[in-house]
């Protein structure tokens, strides 16, 4: 039962009480395993460009460029850093005052090679008279790790990623953020050579991130010949889910509020429908690499772009030839095979429509949002996988699903999960306007039977948490999709400190 405390704070969230009780109702129902077609591969789903093709993709996107459509490049970037740093915290609070793993021994022994080293080096000199190299010798490894974590030195343990020192360069160390500009300038920018970017950041890192972009600006505008047009917004607090008791209850919090979580990258859907652009690339914050690997990224970028721009073209042809009304059944055909060919959607009950039928369902299969999802080589790195997966109306599309969406029983989902030849890197780019030029409601292309609940604890009480479809997951779940092989060259996230000493971070 709501007080009337309750409904007041309800409002100043901008969550209904419809709302409120339907995600209460998810604990209780739970959320559907997604009914599966198969694994997306190359000899189904997944497309491998032959060199002619690819340097048609790229030849469109430079041209496309060279058009009056607006290119955006979204980063979700509000993530803390804290569980790159989860070893060096476990090291800092255990009880050896010496490096008691592998991971702690390696971190050691290569600390001259991290970005950031100069810096905490600076730091320990000025607070404690010594730098890391005396410290280190004198067994004083805690202090080292102290002052790179705590706010005695750099504070790392409290930033998000989007703002740590990442890459060595002559000039000085790059963090993420930079690294997005550099490559925003490589492959975004038009033709009046503005390059526009969206980071969304948490409140609290806000304005870390705008002094760090202000002091940058000059320096890249200038060397890369761009404007740069950069934004920053944060998770609404009306994506927010409500947290449940086991009993599905609302958990309430020392003082009787309701407890709110944020609602998972899902809740970020809302911050790119707010955005103003033609065409979006997604990419996560912390996969970069310094400038002399960005040449395979960029070209990769560039081919995904291509495929964007050329099959929405296409896309769009059908569906003005479908609004005059004047059309032939062979058009209506060409039409079925781009949807089954190219788009990999399929109907099973399409053979039994009248032309006047199909045509409606296709204008409502092809004007809807695009996107291109770069795909990469299995390897065994974390990720979710590209899957045929059955939709509420019967059909069957491309989705990136997560293995919490897949039932574990199911032995023969188990086994495509496991043996899908690729994994999803957080690659995208999306086409977000119709072919009239107006914008999608990207809102109304989530299907919210896609979200997830996992169990997690406050103050020592257990509760249940509610997270929203991914954003690259359900929340794009009724958008057309297309998966493209990229080279493995284009993936490198940094999940810890470590792994900064790859070779492809240094």
């Amino acid at each position: 039962m709501l007080t009337q405390e309750d409904k007041i704070y309800l409002q100043k969230k901008g969550i209904s009480e419809e709302k409120l009780n339907a995600q209460l109702n998810n604990f209780k129902t739970g959320f559907p395993f997604l009914k599966l077609a198969g694994a997306a591969s190359p000899e189904k789903g997944i497309t491998i460009p032959t060199a002619e093709e690819k340097k048609g993709y790229l030849k469109a996107w430079d041209e496309y460029l060279q058009g009056a459509g607006k290119v955006l490049k979204f980063v979700p970037a509000s993530g803390a850093a804290s569980r790159m740093f989860k070893d060096l915290f476990e090291f800092l609070d255990g009880e050896s005052d010496k490096p008691n793993n592998a991971f702690i021994e390696k971190f050691f022994a290569n600390i001259s090679k991290f970005a950031f080293y100069a810096e905490l080096n600076e730091a320990l000199k000025a607070g404690e008279g010594k730098d890391i190299e005396a410290l280190v010798a004198e067994g004083k490894y805690k202090t080292v790790v102290d002052y790179l974590l705590g706010t005695k030195g750099l504070s790392y343990g409290k930033l998000p990623k989007g703002l740590l020192k990442f890459h060595s360069y002559k000039k000085g160390p790059r963090t993420p953020l930079e690294e997005h500009l550099v490559e925003g300038a490589m492959y975004a920018g038009g033709k009046t050579g503005e390059v526009n970017v969206h980071f969304t950041v948490s409140p609290e890192h806000k304005e870390l991130f705008k002094k760090l972009f202000a002091e940058k600006q000059q320096e890249y505008a200038g060397e890369y010949g761009v404007k740069y047009n950069v934004g920053f917004s944060e998770q609404k607090s009306s994506t927010d889910t409500v947290a449940a008791n086991p009993d599905n209850t609302p958990f309430r919090t020392e003082d009787g509020k309701i407890l709110f979580r944020p609602g998972g990258h899902g809740a970020l859907i809302e911050n790119l429908n707010d955005l103003d652009a033609d065409i979006i690339f997604i990419k996560n914050i912390d996969n970069v690499v310094p400038d002399r690997l960005k040449p395979e990224t960029v070209e990769y970028k560039k081919l995904i772009a291509g495929v964007l721009v050329s099959k929405q073209k296409q896309a769009f042809e059908y569906l003005k030839v479908l609004e005059s009304g004047n059309y032939t059944h062979a058009q209506l055909e060409e039409m079925i095979h781009f949807l089954h060919d190219d788009l990999c959607l399929r109907n099973p009950e399409l053979k039994d429509l009248e032309d006047a039928e199909l045509a409606i369902y296709l204008k409502k299969k092809l004007n809807r949002p695009m996107r291109v999802c770069g795909m990469v080589k299995n390897v065994g790195e974390p990720g979710g996988g590209p899957f045929l997966a059955y939709n509420p109306d019967g059909t069957i599309s491309l989705q990136i699903l997560e293995s919490s969406q897949i039932d574990t029983k199911n032995e023969e989902y188990v086994k495509m999960f496991k043996g899908g030849t690729h994994f999803n890197p957080v690659d995208l780019v999306c086409a977000v306007k119709n072919y009239k030029g107006e914008k999608f409601d990207l809102t109304k292309y989530v299907d919210p039977q896609t979200g997830f609940i996992s169990s997690k604890s406050k103050n020592g009480k257990e509760l249940k948490a509610l997270e929203l479809p991914g954003l690259w997951n359900g929340a794009m779940s009724d958008w057309n999709t297309i998966f493209v092989e990229v080279s493995l060259g284009t993936f490198n996230p940094v999940k810890t400190v470590n792994d900064l000493l790859r070779e492809q971070h240094q």
